[in-house]
């Protein structure tokens, strides 16, 4: 794909930039943006991707164990779950998820946090990743540590991140939902679940982060000493998100943006494999990250130590600032690309 190229604003830090409307200096971000770290993402991920977790398949003992450890991290965080919500999941029974090309399907769960915004609260912005993989295969397991253990470590760093911004006085505008999904691995059955029985009504949802994969270097990488990521579906449905993601890398970040798997006509179609796609069907303006397969990906090999945890803390990061962007500008993003 030919990327499109857009003049950044010379408003960027005035009333319509990010700053002025969120109180938080430049220099103080940058301090927040270190919360996502190499260090916590590792201990996160040990325990994510961990054998006791028998690979997360949908519906399993070992699936049940992650979530559980998802909302005590939510706990310790002191990010509770949304208030319209009884508890931090979301049941889905298993006739939801059932195919006829499918194993027999057992219930499972979403797992939801939330942190109320201030002026903006009833605006949401959802923040996504699936946090099932495929389970144990011959007595062998598949730990799915960056399918999407990468993902799920990430969503824990950048809800931490938002709290210790709110416990400054930094709180977003609008609300963020914290949603980690299920069975994406049978057909993004999790996203699409919730995009069919949402909390909060779709039409005061402004965006979807969508996070999965992002600790690996895949092939067309390797031989690249700056970090990069795929950035995919961020121009389908909004002009405004596209350019946020640019500016914030720009000013942030400074990775390498690849839109390989964006074309329109790429090969493997992966704008519509991820759970971002269950809300960019509702018209949700929504971006996915992503670093591409590579040779252990659903295989038993996709384990932590092949994961590079300072690609997966920069990816991570990138996340939150377009984010933290969304949620604290003037006027919710608009959709204005009709395909």
């Amino acid at each position: 794909m030919k990327l499109k190229t857009f003049i950044l604003p010379i408003f960027f830090f005035t009333a319509s930039g990010i700053f002025a409307q969120s109180g938080v200096k430049p220099n103080t971000f940058k301090k927040l943006l270190k919360n996502i770290n190499p260090t916590t993402l590792q201990k996160d991920l040990n325990i994510i991707a961990s054998d006791a977790m028998a690979g997360r398949d949908t519906g399993s003992e070992g699936q049940k164990k992650a979530g559980l450890y998802l909302i005590s991290r939510y706990e310790q965080m002191q990010i509770p779950h949304p208030p319209l919500a009884e508890s931090y999941f979301q049941y889905i029974p298993a006739a939801f998820m059932q195919r006829p090309y499918s194993p027999k399907m057992k219930d499972s769960e979403n797992i939801w946090a939330f942190i109320e915004g201030t002026d903006l609260k009833d605006e949401i912005v959802v923040i996504s990743a699936h946090y099932d993989h495929v389970g144990t295969k011959n007595e062998e397991i598949y730990n799915g540590a960056d399918d999407n253990g990468s993902g799920t470590a990430a969503l824990l760093s950048i809800a931490q991140t938002f709290q210790n911004a709110k416990k400054m006085g930094l709180g977003p505008r609008r609300s963020i939902l914290f949603l980690h999904v299920t069975a994406e691995e049978y057909g993004l059955h999790g996203s699409r679940y919730y995009a069919e029985n949402p909390l909060y009504p779709l039409r005061n949802t402004v965006a979807d982060v969508n996070i999965d994969m992002i600790g690996r270097i895949d092939d067309a990488h390797i031989k690249e000493s700056k970090p990069y990521v795929y950035v995919v579906g961020s121009d389908r449905l909004s002009t405004e998100l596209h350019k946020i993601n640019e500016e914030m890398n720009t000013k942030f970040i400074k990775m390498n943006l690849d839109y390989k798997y964006n074309d329109k006509n790429d090969p493997e179609q992966i704008y519509y494999r991820s759970d971002h796609y269950n809300f960019a069907k509702k018209n949700i303006p929504s971006i996915f990250y992503f670093n591409g397969t590579h040779a252990d990906y659903h295989l038993p090999g996709d384990t932590v130590d092949k994961i590079n945890f300072k690609y997966l803390s920069t990816r991570a990061q990138l996340a939150f600032a377009t984010a933290w962007e969304i949620a604290n500008r003037a006027e919710r993003i608009k959709v204005d690309v009709v395909e």
